[in-house]
């Protein structure tokens, strides 16, 4: 038998975390000395131990260890709970690999704080063109909300232009607005320009999306998660220049490869002069 202290060593535990386990009565000792107290393991019990350390790492309460191992749970089964556990925190991976990628962009957004280029700001007329395209709401306008909206809504989109024998002839746009409850949440446009009649059914919505009079525009190059500071500076540009936004920016992306550290986006922002808007806020056709 092995004393707490080298049986701590050999399970690679601490001898607190075992005393712990035997309060819990999630893991006793095979003996303890009625006149020392002193607690005693044996090797076969290696095995416990280490289901409950792989468990425990893997998320599970000690409650649900407990449960796990006191149900005596096959093989099969506990592959299979494991698989399911490695499947959440895959997710989790993922929502947390997002969560540091806006955490950069914002810290980017603050480092460029006071020395934002503008030189690269374009003003323009966006003419009106052809989309088809899909919709659904958003939470709200974070790109953490955004992008599991969107990125499924154009992968919906293509596929229904090639159900029904239509082939883009432009970049797909993205444009947002407001949902008309005004709680808050964004109605999302998926659409990608063509060449088709206008059609709007259970399939496709196909219409002209109205052109921009003025449009302050600047190219993103990059993911769409790390637009943050792009953005930021283009709205900069537009509150120091005397101008006011009239509405979200439309996305039009420009290159879309695999890698999408090298896509290349441009934001249009609709802008107005305050000179242009009437006394009733609406400005001049």
């Amino acid at each position: 038998m092995f004393t707490i202290g080298d049986f701590a060593r050999h399970g690679r535990v601490s001898v607190r975390m075992l005393r712990h386990y035997d309060a819990t009565a999630l893991l006793r000792p095979a003996h303890v000395d009625p006149a020392s107290g002193y607690r005693y393991y044996t090797a076969a019990q290696l095995a416990r131990l280490n289901r409950i350390i792989a468990l425990k790492d893997l998320g599970f309460t000690l409650q649900q260890v407990r449960s796990i191992l006191d149900a005596k749970t096959g093989a099969e089964e506990l592959r299979g709970m494991l698989r399911l556990r490695q499947a959440e925190l895959a997710t989790a991976v993922t929502a947390a690999q997002a969560r540091l990628i806006q955490v950069e962009a914002r810290l980017r957004a603050i480092e460029s704080e006071g020395h934002m280029p503008t030189n690269d700001i374009v003003l323009k007329h966006v003419p009106a063109v052809r989309v088809a395209e899909l919709t659904a709401t958003a939470a709200s306008f974070e790109p953490t909300d955004i992008t599991p909206v969107i990125t499924p809504l154009y992968d919906e989109l293509f596929q229904r232009l090639k159900a029904a024998g239509i082939t883009p002839t432009g970049p797909g746009i993205a444009y947002y607005d407001d949902t008309p409850e005004g709680d808050g949440k964004i109605t999302v446009h998926a659409a990608v320009q063509v060449s088709a009649p206008p059609q709007n059914d259970d399939t496709l919505h196909i219409h002209d999306l109205p052109g921009l009079h003025t449009a302050a525009t600047i190219i993103h190059r990059g993911p769409m998660d790390t637009v943050l500071p792009t953005a930021q500076t283009l709205a900069h540009w537009i509150d120091t220049s005397g101008y006011r936004s009239a509405g979200y920016p439309r996305e039009i992306n420009l290159e879309c490869p695999d890698n999408h550290n090298d896509w290349v986006t441009e934001l249009q922002t609709p802008i107005t002069h305050p000179k242009d808007v009437a006394a009733d806020g609406v400005p001049p056709r």
